[in-house]
């Protein structure tokens, strides 16, 4: 999910028994890969709680992970603007930081205690194909484009979005640049609802993401964060096999499959979908339960 769009009420899902999942996650402490491990925390729905709060024990658990020796990241939907506060929070400083559903790499400089950071890397894409069908098909949508050096253009507020820094613009202007990404809100539309959307109007040359509720959150293609967090992962010399990745949203599916598929592991928040679940093959407590903190004690 992304700060642009606030995290919705949780709907009921399939899944393991809570006891059973706390179960689950003690079991495979056994299991865990040792030495230096790159771990990977979406924010809003694993770090974060619906209200803001931070899940209950994250900072404590990824403190002792940290000085464990692991390289403790955040990879999340959100902007640079709003990825950097919640790390303020956690009490990190990562080398690198994923963002905009991997469109952006964040790169610390300076040692551990530094809280620089510049664009490591950083993807775009013409966004006029994308807009105008959307534009088409969305009458009253709220779009936000996001700019390769973080500045954000939007078109009409909304109080759910961070919009510190923001541009208010013409839908038309809009376009006028590559973007690193382009979220859609549609208030009146369900995720079942866009998922009809996109498959009707055939998006291409993009990658996208589908929110619980009423949002869109569109990359450039092949984009995602399994790509920026291989990026990573090649740039900290740390073996496939020892990543974990955690998550709760569709956003997530690319990032559990690619370290699953590479011997790693992924751990759903017990509160996400069927789908995110699937895509772990793990599942732990919620977000509200602590999921993330009972996942690295096990570690």
């Amino acid at each position: 999910m992304t700060d642009e769009a606030a995290l919705p009420d949780t709907g009921a899902v399939e899944s393991a028994p809570k006891q059973e999942a706390a179960d689950t996650v003690a079991a495979l402490a056994d299991d865990a890969p040792v030495g230096r491990m790159l771990i990977a925390l979406d924010i809003d729905g694993t770090v974060l709680l619906e209200d803001d709060t931070l899940s209950p024990g994250v900072v404590e658990a990824v403190t002792d992970a940290a000085e464990a020796g692991h390289e403790v990241m955040l990879a999340t939907g959100r902007s640079w603007d709003s990825t950097h506060t919640i790390m303020d929070r956690l009490g990190i400083r990562p080398e690198y930081a994923v963002c905009s559903n991997g469109a952006v790499i964040m790169r610390r400089v300076g040692d551990e205690t530094s809280d620089a950071y510049e664009r490591a890397h950083v993807e775009t894409f013409d966004p006029t194909e994308v807009l105008t069908l959307l534009g088409e098909h969305l009458a009253g949508a709220h779009f936000l484009v996001e700019l390769p050096d973080g500045t954000r253009l939007f078109t009409d507020y909304l109080n759910d979005w961070n919009l510190v820094g923001a541009n208010r613009v013409s839908f038309e202007r809009l376009a006028d640049q590559p973007v690193c990404r382009v979220v859609v809100v549609a208030p009146e539309q369900t995720d079942q609802d866009f998922l009809q959307l996109v498959e009707r109007i055939g998006l291409s040359q993009v990658s996208y993401a589908i929110g619980w509720t009423a949002w869109l959150d569109i990359a450039p293609q092949g984009v995602d964060k399994s790509t920026a967090l291989e990026r990573v992962r090649a740039w900290l010399d740390i073996a496939p096999e020892r990543v974990l990745v955690m998550g709760d949203g569709r956003n997530d599916i690319e990032m559990m499959q690619w370290s699953v598929r590479n011997g790693g592991r992924a751990i759903a928040m017990h509160q996400g979908p069927p789908e995110v679940h699937e895509a772990a093959g793990e599942v732990g407590l919620s977000v509200t339960e602590g999921g993330v903190a009972a996942a690295l004690r096990a570690l």
